[in-house]
């Protein structure tokens, strides 16, 4: 479980998980094959998109990576 934060960081975590979920839409990926891609579980991709975890550095260059986006 992670720490109480300020509620600006919670919003820009939800902000990024739209950002990535609206990409890899566009992508035609699901969250299954985003996952695969990436190499984690499709339920980590889950709480990414829904801002529910703080994402590593390494992880987010993974993710814009295979959905061409840039961060």
């Amino acid at each position: 479980m992670r720490a109480e934060q300020p509620e600006w960081i919670d919003s820009r975590l939800r902000q990024v998980g739209d950002r990535i979920r609206a990409a890899r839409h566009n992508a035609g990926l699901s969250q299954e094959q985003l996952a695969e891609r990436i190499d984690c579980d499709r339920r980590t991709v889950q709480r990414i998109e829904a801002g529910r975890t703080d994402v590593r550095l390494s992880r987010l260059l993974r993710i814009a990576r295979v959905l061409r986006m840039t961060l």
